[in-house]
């Protein structure tokens, strides 16, 4: 089981945890949401949860819950600006489905 970062993302969490001043890395997760069942969530982490999956890329630590890691395994986290928008993308392999808006996804 394994959750990867590019090199885009990996640097926006970095210094994203810099400017925050504190944090252990950042939490993934999904939620049930959306017109298509589920939504992803990002968080801050400053204390891991007991029965996190950790997952360390170039020093950066990716939390996700035992619940969730079973919606984002395989799944690779982005980071794109495209003119004046900049935001995360999710490259997940289980996804089936995604609503219009990209808000949600079902598997």
């Amino acid at each position: 089981m394994a959750i990867t970062l590019t090199p885009a993302a990996t640097s926006h969490i970095r210094q994203s945890l810099e400017n925050r001043g504190k944090g252990e890395g950042i939490r993934l997760g999904v939620r049930t949401s959306g017109c298509s069942g589920m939504a992803y969530q990002l968080e801050f982490v400053d204390e891991a949860a007991a029965g996190d999956h950790v997952f360390e890329v170039d020093g950066v630590k990716v939390f996700v819950d035992p619940k969730s890691l079973v919606y984002l395994d395989g799944t690779e986290l982005d980071f794109a600006r495209e003119g004046l928008n900049e935001g995360f993308r999710f490259n997940n392999p289980n996804a089936r489905g995604e609503c219009g808006c990209g808000e949600s996804f079902s598997v």
